[in-house]
């Protein structure tokens, strides 16, 4: 069989510097499927499973779509990952099938964040915080795109209220059906970067993805009439190269995220809020009923709306829940490293290791 060959570069990957084991290979994650993992390196795409005794023993970060891996490649089967690497950026929510107690990764790896709301009914100024903050968050740059401009003849005044919340980030109004404002995405769409779509179902993230190949790479499903929601087009994370060279992560809707480590995204999406926080009387103020309170002046005299301000409060509250879930998931993750890596050398003292 002929072998290929891939520059595994052109994916984003930037050597370390790090000597490899022999047989190791440098992949990324494209797709995940439950336990077994799409990849793309220099040999080729394939499918991949986990090294379990790295990573059910808590040793290594189980991979998302997006990740860098080191890789034992198998040409006639499934291929090894032995190691996660370093992530530049990565993107969590909380797990919504974890009752709110562990945290799901989306995607990892990426530079920019395209924050997607549609122009008729999707459109929603507290969720678009929401994902601002978790955006802001994940070390990449935030975009906002609202799509189905087509649909909407006069969309300014949500485009400007858009721009309120996003502030120093880029609000572009686009529609994937006309072409209409997709120039304005193109500095993003450089080769080796990463785009990561987030959006709920149906706010036309395939739609923009065909748009910005040029071509149908991916199926796109009509939505209802009535209210605009659409089902899930994508159901599982994947990466998808670009004939420009730039790739996009696409990502199943999701309407609603729950609060994960924040602390970093919600200074960058409410610098406006927290602007105040250093100017009040007291430098522990609570920002209630202290004297000489910069932030109930604010709210007095209209500077910072009710609005804002409780959305800050709604987030900041999660936040702080999340810190004191993180703190004790991670040391109770510790701990089983430690159990894992005793239990580890007893059976290599006993030579269950050959």
């Amino acid at each position: 069989m002929e072998e290929i060959t891939l520059n595994i570069t052109e994916y984003g990957y930037i050597p370390d510097g790090k000597p490899s084991q022999d047989g190791e290979t440098p992949a990324r994650v494209t797709a995940v499927y439950k336990d077994r993992y799409e990849i793309i390196c220099s040999y080729g795409t394939g499918l991949a499973a986990l090294k379990k005794s790295s990573y059910y023993t808590g040793e290594e970060s189980f991979p998302t779509t997006g990740d860098f891996v080191l890789i034992n490649w198998e040409p006639e089967g499934d291929s090894r990952i032995i190691r996660t690497l370093t992530r530049k950026t990565f993107f969590a929510r909380l797990d919504p099938s974890s009752a709110g107690h562990w945290e799901q990764l989306v995607a990892a790896n990426f530079d920019y964040v395209f924050i997607m709301q549609s122009l008729n009914h999707d459109f929603n100024p507290r969720r678009l915080e929401r994902y601002l903050t978790l955006a802001w968050q994940s070390g990449a740059r935030p975009v906002v795109v609202l799509t189905k401009a087509d649909l909407e003849e006069d969309y300014m005044q949500k485009l400007q209220e858009a721009a309120a919340i996003a502030r120093t980030v880029d609000v572009i109004a686009v529609s994937a059906k006309t072409g209409y404002g997709l120039e304005y995405l193109q500095p993003y769409m450089e080769p080796g970067k990463t785009i990561v779509f987030l959006g709920s179902s149906g706010v036309g993230k395939s739609s923009l993805v065909n748009a910005l190949a040029g071509q149908d790479i991916m199926a796109v499903n009509s939505i209802r009439e009535d209210d605009s929601k659409g089902r899930h087009t994508t159901t599982h994370r994947q990466l998808i190269m670009l004939p420009c060279g730039a790739m996009i992560i696409d990502t199943p809707g999701m309407r609603e995220l729950g609060m994960w480590d924040v602390t970093d995204g919600l200074g960058e999406t409410f610098s406006d809020v927290e602007q105040y926080f250093t100017q009040c009387r007291f430098s522990d103020c609570r920002h209630q009923n202290e004297p000489g309170c910069r932030v109930k002046a604010a709210l007095e005299n209209g500077e910072l709306s009710q609005e804002r301000w409780k959305s800050y409060l709604k987030l900041k509250k999660e936040a702080r829940y999340t810190a004191s879930r993180e703190v004790y998931l991670k040391n109770q993750q510790m701990k089983a490293k430690g159990r894992s890596r005793t239990e580890k050398q007893k059976r290599k003292n006993s030579g269950a290791y050959r």
